[in-house]
């Protein structure tokens, strides 16, 4: 039921997390606002096709 996503950085474009998610219940895409290694700062992460 659940299936694995991988969120991608919207400023560098690196895919730093890794999750999971119900794709019956959420159909549209996720967005995060999470940590970003390299920019040492906190960016919009949005789920990658």
């Amino acid at each position: 039921m659940r299936e694995l996503v991988k969120l991608v950085c919207t400023e560098c474009g690196d895919e730093n997390y890794h999750t999971t998610k119900n794709k019956k219940l959420h159909t549209e895409r996720m967005e995060v606002k999470k940590y970003c290694p390299r920019l040492r700062k906190y960016t919009i992460h949005k789920e990658k096709k």
